[in-house]
């Protein structure tokens, strides 16, 4: 009677002796399986959503870049557009036009025209009008020296820019001539020019020991005669064929210099 109580005790609280607390490791796995199956979903769509957010901001970059790309495109082609319009519908005629009008002074000049011919070129000079403005420049200063009216052409000579290794120094000699011509000549900036002529024409000699003999002849008008001496010395020494070929004894200028500098 004893042992069927019992059982039927132990039958009851499953097992379990009496006394003893119930297990309850079987409720607390399932309930916590439970809470897990509920948060996966939550974290699982969090990254989903972070994902789409970069992906949203990445393609929110790519545009506005295909926005920038498209404007700088715009930007490029109408800055484009302009130099080709200003090239073919404005510098192309002018350039046209003032080689045209060059020519025709060109023509006057030939003819014997020289105020004709020096009218023209002192438009095209004053307006500037490219390579043709430049070289109206020179000729308009040739055309005044030539009337003596010096100081004007040491301003269309001042306009003129000197690109060429042997019209440059010539144009520069020529002022030169222009300040030694003055009424009251200015030999120190007939010197410079002088100078200038002599290293721009790079040791050509036919033109160098030219310009460096008109350099001596400023020295002398200076007094400077021991400047005067060293253009003769080195002529002689660098182009020693000149004077023979021109009939120049430099050798001569060269020993009055060196009296004169002595005070003989």
């Amino acid at each position: 009677m004893r042992f069927a109580l019992k059982s039927l005790i132990l039958r009851f609280n499953g097992g379990a002796p009496s006394g003893a607390p119930p297990d309850n490791s079987a409720y607390n796995n399932n309930t916590h399986k439970k809470t897990m199956s509920k948060q996966n979903p939550v974290t699982e769509q969090t990254g989903l959503e972070e994902v789409n957010d970069n992906l949203t901001k990445m393609t929110q970059k790519m545009q506005d870049n295909k926005k920038m790309i498209a404007i700088w495109s715009c930007v490029v082609i109408a800055v484009v557009v302009l130099i080709l319009a200003y090239v073919y519908f404005f510098r192309n005629p002018r350039i046209m036009k003032a080689d045209e009008a060059i020519g025709n002074a060109d023509l006057e000049l030939a003819l014997g025209n020289d105020s004709t011919a020096l009218a023209q070129y002192k438009v095209l000079a004053d307006d500037g009008a490219y390579e043709a403005g430049n070289r109206a420049a020179l000729q308009a200063a040739i055309i005044l020296y030539k009337q003596g009216k010096y100081q004007e052409a040491i301003k269309y000579l001042d306009d003129y820019s000197a690109n060429e290794n042997i019209i440059g120094p010539a144009a520069y000699s020529l002022k030169g001539d222009c300040y030694v011509n003055l009424d009251t000549p200015d030999y120190g900036k007939a010197a410079d020019a002088f100078q200038k002529a002599v290293s721009e024409s790079d040791a050509n000699p036919a033109y160098t020991p030219f310009f460096m003999m008109k350099l001596a002849r400023v020295y002398a008008a200076q007094k400077n005669y021991a400047e005067e001496a060293k253009v003769y010395e080195k002529i002689l020494a660098e182009y020693p064929l000149y004077g023979s070929a021109r009939n120049l004894d430099v050798e001569k200028l060269l020993d009055r210099a060196k009296l004169r500098a002595e005070g003989k």
